[in-house]
């Protein structure tokens, strides 16, 4: 099993949202690297912090579960879509998603602030300068530790 962080801005699609619905895809994903952690990593069953971003006080706010497998993000065939790519085709779609479902959201936030702060996730992706990818990995001893932030 892998562990995973997956950003969403709380004013498009917040923890609340995801609980409320269930299960929901992840789609809207452009970036290369964020596909393919998608596409080539991500399993049936694996583990997600979701975090807010881009809001008051960025954080993971809760836990969620991989419910699919990688399939066509079908918003890149939607002309209308904000997410439309002209270079994809259903032959060769270039954009894939996941879904996930809610697990839990936590009992509180915990920011940004203090994951940078914490030593011990240092080597954590989300924690280093520049990373802005919306879905990336998390180390096993990184996500026990995060936990137990709570």
């Amino acid at each position: 099993m892998h562990h995973w962080l997956m950003k969403s801005e709380p004013d498009a699609f917040s923890i609340d949202d995801l609980k409320r619905k269930g299960q929901e895809a992840w789609d809207g994903v452009r970036n290369y690297q964020a596909r393919n952690f998608m596409r080539d990593g991500m399993r049936i069953g694996d583990k997600v912090f979701f975090y807010h971003s881009n809001c008051d006080e960025p954080g993971i706010v809760g836990v969620a579960e991989v419910a699919t497998d990688a399939y066509p993000d079908p918003s890149q065939f939607d002309p209308k879509s904000k997410y439309f790519d002209p270079s994809a085709s259903r032959d060769n779609p270039r954009w894939m998603l996941v879904e996930v479902k809610f697990v839990k959201k936590l009992k509180r936030t915990i920011t940004l602030k203090e994951l940078q702060a914490d030593p011990a996730l240092v080597e954590m992706p989300l924690v280093r300068k520049g990373n802005r990818l919306s879905v990336m990995p998390v180390g096993a001893p990184e996500w026990k530790h995060i936990l137990a932030m709570e």
